[in-house]
């Protein structure tokens, strides 16, 4: 008995430090008028043409555009709720990483967070967008960061949750995964949820989540499909984590610093990948920082529970509310 409970527990810190979770499901969330299920999102997915490779991207909404950026393993479908609330404000634009999610990646392409930095500025010379307002999580947010150090000019403000910084990259719990992948077995523990949903709700979930019961086997689905679909896939997943190494914010603490962009943090104070005190961190780092907010039982993937305070906090930042 004694030797279950440390395997499920250990099973639960792993997951949690790679992030493997599947999300909850938007419907039925405080303050939702309808909810983009997973159907309707793969219905709305577009691909780009790249040097990069085929990239796959949501692109809803009219106006000035926003950048939403997704962590791992999860693709673009993070951003339902949030972009159901913000369509109507802004031109929503979320990408899938290279390595993650349904973009198309040759075998040898790069997919550190610089080289996804540049995918994303080629995404946006496809789209003729010049500046966006960017929303980021995980390492996501890592990249956001790095587009703001090599391209200031295209961003007009930054709303970051629980995700990397400097002085936290990658964090601790994110190394047993990124060893996990440089032996080659993460795509077959992260394959398990595909027919083992309790394990997902159970141990995967409680570790990222405030309620794991909520999320639904479709949006496991989603998340867990294309990236073992086929042998480069799994390799290719295998890659972004070995890329999280070394620290690939390494030394951006003084072009930050000069930043004169608006930044806003948003961070789940429950989650223990992510510390509050990396919020912190980049509030003191940031001139233009517009404070913290937390969300008190909210962990790493906060986002999928709590859209509501995603698209509030997004308004007030764009001057909306």
């Amino acid at each position: 008995m004694q030797r279950r409970q440390f395997l499920q527990y250990s099973l639960a810190a792993l997951a949690a430090g790679a992030g493997l979770i599947a999300p909850v499901r938007a419907r039925g969330l405080p303050g939702e008028t309808h909810a983009t299920d997973a159907a309707t999102f793969r219905a709305m997915r577009r691909y780009a043409d790249l040097p990069f490779g085929r990239i796959a991207y949501a692109d809803r909404g009219h106006g000035k555009a926003a950048l939403f950026l997704h962590g791992a393993p999860l693709n673009s479908y993070q951003w339902r709720g949030a972009i159901d609330r913000l369509a109507t404000h802004r031109r929503c634009i979320a990408p899938d990483f290279m390595g993650l999610g349904y973009s198309d990646i040759p075998a040898g392409q790069s997919l550190a967070a610089a080289a996804q930095a540049a995918m994303l500025a080629a995404l946006l010379d496809k789209l003729s967008i010049h500046d966006v307002d960017i929303v980021a999580s995980d390492s996501g947010t890592a990249v956001a960061q790095l587009f703001l150090a090599r391209h200031p000019e295209r961003v007009r403000t930054l709303l970051l949750s629980n995700g990397d910084v400097e002085i936290d990259s990658p964090p601790a719990k994110v190394k047993p995964a990124i060893e996990m992948a440089r032996n080659g077995t993460l795509a077959d523990a992260t394959a398990k949820w595909l027919t083992d949903r309790a394990l997902a709700r159970s141990t995967f979930g409680a570790a990222v989540f405030h309620d794991p019961s909520r999320f639904a086997d479709e949006t496991i689905d989603y998340y867990v499909t294309p990236l073992v679909s086929t042998p480069l896939r799994r390799k290719q997943y295998h890659a972004f984590h070995l890329a999280l190494e070394p620290n690939p914010l390494a030394g951006i603490e003084a072009t930050l610093k000069r930043s004169q962009v608006p930044v806003r943090m948003v961070w789940g104070a429950s989650d223990d990948i992510f510390a509050l005190a990396d919020a912190e961190y980049l509030d003191r780092t940031f001139a233009q920082s517009r404070g913290i907010r937390r969300v008190a039982e909210g962990r790493l993937f906060f986002q999928e529970e709590y859209p509501e305070i995603i698209a509030e906090e997004s308004r007030q930042l764009w001057g909306l509310a």
